[in-house]
C-alpha cells in the first residue's frame, strides 16, 4: 500500500488498521511510517527520488507540491510524495495531492514515459488558497503530459467535499480540456464508480 501523505482523506486510521490486520505492507514518505506502525502496520519510508524494489517491482518516491499535517500543531512534520511504480512492462504514476510545478517535467525525464498517470483534478477553489497545493483539471492534464503519460486518469474529486467548486465541475473541465488538447477519450479517462479498465 502506497501512502502519499498524512491528510485524513489519504491516510484513514480504520483503513490502515484493517489493511495492517491483513498483512499489508506500507510504503510511505518520510515521517509517516511511525504513524502506520502505531496503528499496527509495517512500513518503509522513502524520501523524494529514493526507490525500493519489491518482488520485481520498483517503487520510486517523487516530488509533489503539497503539505502535511493531521492537527494544527503538526504541519509539515512529515513528507508528502507522488509515486512511480515500474514493472517489467508497465509504468504507473500516482501524483498524490499536488499543485503544479516544474517537478513533473523532471519526473518525465527521469522515469518516463509513463503508461498510466493518475492526476488530481479537484479541490482548487478558492484559487488564492488552493492553487499552490492542488491542480485544476487543466493543470492536471499538463501534469500527465509533462510525465509523458500514454493514458491519464482523473482522481481526487467527487468523494469528499473539500473545496468550493461544485462537485460535478472537475470532470466536466477535465473532459473539456482534454478535447481542447486533442486527447481522445481512450487517452484521458474519467472512470465511473466501480469501473475498471485494462491498460
Amino acid at each position: 500500500m502506497l501512502l502519499s501523505h498524512d491528510h485524513y482523506d489519504h491516510a484513514d486510521v480504520q483503513s490502515v488498521k484493517q489493511l495492517a490486520a491483513r498483512g499489508t505492507y506500507f510504503v510511505a514518505p518520510l515521517g509517516l511510517g511511525e504513524w502506520v506502525r502505531r496503528h499496527g502496520g509495517t512500513a518503509l519510508e522513502l524520501d523524494w527520488w529514493q526507490q525500493l524494489e519489491l518482488k520485481g517491482i520498483r517503487i520510486h518516491a517523487v516530488p509533489a507540491q503539497h503539505f502535511s499535517g493531521r492537527s494544527l500543531g503538526g504541519r509539515d512534520r512529515r513528507l508528502w510524495t507522488g509515486w512511480v511504480v515500474t514493472g517489467g512492462t508497465r509504468r504507473f504514476y500516482h501524483a498524490g495531492d499536488t499543485g503544479y510545478s516544474p517537478d513533473f517535467a523532471t519526473i518525465g525525464e527521469r522515469l518516463g514515459p509513463i503508461d498510466l498517470a493518475a492526476v488530481p483534478i479537484g479541490a482548487y477553489v478558492p484559487s488564492a488558497i488552493m492553487h499552490f497545493v492542488h491542480t485544476t483539471p487543466e493543470e492536471a492534464l499538463r501534469v500527465g503530459l509533462d510525465v509523458r503519460a500514454r493514458h491519464i486518469v482523473a482522481m481526487h474529486f467527487g468523494t469528499f467535499d473539500l473545496a468550493d467548486e461544485p462537485l460535478d465541475e472537475p470532470p466536466q473541465r477535465f473532459r473539456a480540456e482534454a478535447e481542447r488538447l486533442g486527447l481522445a477519450p481512450d487517452r484521458a479517462w474519467i472512470l465511473n464508480i466501480g469501473e475498471t479498465r485494462e491498460w
